[in-house]
């Protein structure tokens, strides 16, 4: 049942794929399960995208039928009276329209007591900054399922170092293509490519 909802994700079958996602959630299937298995799935949508299998209406369906399947999980993540813990800015770095990562981590950020600033997808480095100077959040978190999103991440660090604010803020990239080597080449001071690891990451920031 795993691979199939993966394949449904991957074949753009996008009625299909939502009622297998709610049959899952109505099996009391594991969110996180879900959530890992629409990962995988978008590691392939976004190699074929890479290598021209396939274009732009094809990324932006997959997001859109990503977008759903977080709807549906939504309330199997979210908790209830949690205390608050601190504002967390974040957003898809510019040149990258993919939402599920981001989406997923916003909703058990929010659970888990932070105030999100979601700042969306295709988001240039500079409105990082600005948000930064504007809320004072203690970290940012940037997502990204493609490489080519690599270089805006590294331009990203660089301007809040020339702010003066890299010693205020913890940098957290997520998304699948992220690994030691990347986080070194970008200037951030973690990397996950799993929402729940990255909830666990900030809370160990704010000393929760």
């Amino acid at each position: 049942m795993g691979e199939e909802l993966v394949d449904l994700i991957v074949e753009l079958k996008e009625d299909e794929a939502l009622k297998a996602t709610k049959a899952k959630i109505d099996a009391a299937e594991d969110p996180i399960e879900i959530i890992e298995l629409s990962r995988k799935a978008m590691k392939i949508v976004g190699d074929r995208f890479e290598a021209g299998e396939y274009m732009l209406p094809e990324l932006v369906m997959a997001g859109e039928i990503l977008k759903g399947i977080s709807e549906i999980i939504k309330p199997k993540l979210i908790k209830a009276d949690t205390k608050y813990i601190g504002k967390f800015i974040l957003g898809t770095i510019e040149g990258d329209i993919h939402d599920i990562g981001k989406n997923v981590i916003k909703f058990l950020l929010e659970g888990n007591g932070f105030e999100v600033i979601d700042l969306g997808i295709d988001v240039p480095p500079e409105k990082f900054v600005e948000t930064l100077k504007e809320t004072g959040a203690p970290i940012i978190g940037m997502s990204a399922l493609l490489s080519s999103g690599y270089p805006g991440m590294k331009k990203t660090v660089e301007l809040i170092k020339e702010a003066g604010l890299r010693d205020k803020v913890k940098i957290l990239i997520g998304g699948e293509p992220m690994d030691e080597l990347v986080m070194e080449y970008t200037g951030a001071d973690a990397w996950t490519r799993s929402g729940a690891e990255g909830v666990i990451i900030a809370k160990k920031w704010m000393g929760v």
